[in-house]
């Protein structure tokens, strides 16, 4: 069995419900089911209810961390960032990371290389307002930088610190402004048939 460990990032706040994140999060429980050959855990970051040592142990157990958020004011909510705040700290020498990577004898070399989750994979799904042309076009207001590239940068080396591998990513546009019923049935139609690309089943 194959273990998954879903980390729905969404949150009620303002006029964001949250509610795509956690459809995203339902529809992994139609996939990995233990038919398919998946064990599967879910962490409901926005509940604010988890043990960050809980957590830790969760990460260590997992093949492969799926992350669902959506992206506010260009980065994470801020229960997300909260919860990798605690949690990544709480993983020291517990199985997420045992240093920086660094040796005394030579400083300057190696930053970020002292991860223990090597051999894990870790795959993020994002869901925005900005159209998919905001990243595609050069003229537009992300410069043609992709998300992976651009907004995701951070995150993505973050992951990288404790030696997780990136799985291809999914990113769904446009969820705001002209979000409809029939959006949302097509983003389930691609979403399962990414995980079906990537997991092969």
């Amino acid at each position: 069995m194959q273990k998954i460990l879903v980390i729905n990032g969404g949150k009620t706040f303002a006029h964001s419900g949250g509610r795509l994140n956690t459809t995203l999060t339902e529809w992994d429980g139609e996939f990995f089911t233990p038919e398919n050959g998946f064990e599967l855990k879910i962490t409901q970051v926005g509940e604010e209810n988890y043990d960050a040592n809980e957590e830790v142990e969760k990460f260590v157990w997992a093949d492969v961390v799926i992350y669902h958020f959506p992206i506010w004011w260009m980065y994470l909510p801020f229960s997300l960032k909260e919860y990798f705040d605690k949690v990544l700290t709480a993983g020291h020498r517990k199985g997420l990371y045992y240093s920086d990577g660094r040796k005394a004898n030579n400083p300057e070399r190696n930053y970020g290389t002292g991860g223990l989750m090597q051999g894990t994979r870790y795959l993020v799904t994002t869901t925005w307002n900005a159209p998919k042309t905001a990243f595609t076009l050069p003229e537009e207001f992300f410069q043609g930088r992709s998300v992976d590239d651009g907004v995701l940068f951070p995150f993505h080396r973050m992951n990288a610190f404790c030696g997780l591998e990136p799985l291809p990513s999914k990113h769904f546009h446009d969820v705001e402004k002209n979000g409809s019923p029939e959006l949302t049935a097509s983003f389930k139609v691609e979403y399962l048939e990414h995980l079906r690309g990537v997991f092969g089943k």
